[in-house]
């Protein structure tokens, strides 16, 4: 018997979680608690988002705004209708992304801790913004508002490239690193990404530079009505597109030959998933800035909530926890504070970093870095 066909008989032999088979039923009943606690949780920090504010509206002031009733103040309507609703509603688009994103890159690299921002696409997306900023120059504060719509497609456009660019290097780099080396090799590229980004933003003037970095803090703040339909579209056909994938997802958790085995296109799928991540993390990282800590935590929280790695359970899982995430994010750092110095990206490393810690303890103690099941 050949290498090949043994190490596929190896595979087949093992194991898979249950529900993990391509071809099992249906999403488990004994989820369903799970989905609905998230989201009720999903739809009280998005009314909370609504309600908490420099000017404080009742949940039935919220309720009235919502469904064109009268309410005792009519300057509620506007703040809700033209600030707080398009930013929760990007906050829960970009964590839903973002949290896929994640998924997807951990199963794809079969690396616990890969996602946009360790892998390095996140910065590769920050450089591509970077480029248009330099060669439009058109950019000022608030430039999500300010800018023509077709503006606002080039630097998604840009962000695009730029993560494409860099996702292209880790595959090449991944036949040849491990995992632990090719994670170094992804955060080397964010800095050296990082490193290119001052320098074109060297070549520009002042006001500009200093625009390009409140939006590299990170940001809902900015998506307007004119912008959420683009990031919703692009978010949603996103996610879509990764639950018709997760059949091919299962089946590479237990390695290439084992997928082959099952009939999957192993170069296609990984070409198609590829194209996903990068939809996503392109147009949220256009439209809301490089967020951080969601992509790769997200994934390990829903796993230890439903105790299994089918695809088909997690994704419906970490577009809801992803939102609950980016929401709560936000919640937290537009707080009416005495003082305005948190950021979102702040917010997501004190509840990402422990997380992280605690992934990266857990698979010292079972040895086991391949895999992400």
């Amino acid at each position: 018997m050949s290498n090949s066909a043994s190490e596929t008989v190896k595979l087949s032999a093992i194991e898979a979680p249950q529900g993990l088979a391509p071809n099992s039923a249906p999403v488990p009943r004994r989820y369903y608690p799970v989905y609905l606690l998230l989201t009720a949780a999903v739809a009280a920090i998005f009314l909370l988002e609504l309600m908490w504010g420099t000017v404080e509206i009742p949940l039935r002031g919220v309720i009235a705004s919502l469904f064109g009733s009268e309410v005792v103040n009519p300057n509620w309507a506007p703040i809700i209708w033209n600030l707080r609703l398009p930013r929760a509603a990007a906050a829960a688009l970009a964590g839903s992304g973002l949290a896929a994103s994640g998924l997807l890159l951990q199963t794809l690299f079969r690396n616990p801790l890969a996602g946009p921002w360790a892998l390095g696409m996140t910065a590769g997306a920050q450089v591509g913004v970077a480029l248009i900023v330099v060669t439009t120059g058109t950019v000022a504060f608030g430039f999500l508002t300010s800018l023509a719509w077709f503006s606002r497609l080039s630097l998604a456009t840009g962000a695009i490239l730029g993560a494409t660019s860099v996702i292209v290097l880790m595959v090449a780099a991944s036949r040849r690193l491990g995992t632990v080396p090719l994670l170094i090799f992804g955060l080397m590229l964010g800095f050296f990404g990082q490193g290119l980004v001052n320098v074109l933003l060297h070549f520009t003037n002042e006001p500009q530079g200093k625009v390009y970095q409140s939006w590299d803090s990170g940001s809902y703040g900015g998506v307007g009505w004119n912008q959420l339909p683009f990031l919703a579209s692009a978010v949603t056909l996103g996610l879509v597109a990764a639950y018709f994938f997760s059949k091919r997802l299962n089946a590479f958790l237990l390695g290439d030959n084992y997928a082959r085995s099952l009939g999957v296109n192993v170069s296609r799928a990984r070409v198609g998933v590829m194209a996903i991540v990068i939809s996503l993390v392109g147009s949220v990282t256009a439209y809301c800035g490089p967020i951080t800590f969601i992509d790769v935590i997200v994934p390990h929280i829903c796993r230890g909530l439903l105790r299994t790695s089918d695809h088909r359970s997690l994704l419906p899982a970490s577009l809801l926890a992803g939102a609950l995430l980016g929401l709560l994010g936000d919640f937290i750092a537009g707080a009416p504070w005495e003082r305005h110095f948190l950021h979102v990206n702040s917010v997501n490393a004190l509840i990402g970093a422990p997380v992280i810690v605690w992934v990266i303890f857990k698979r010292k103690r079972t040895g086991s870095w391949a895999t992400v099941g």
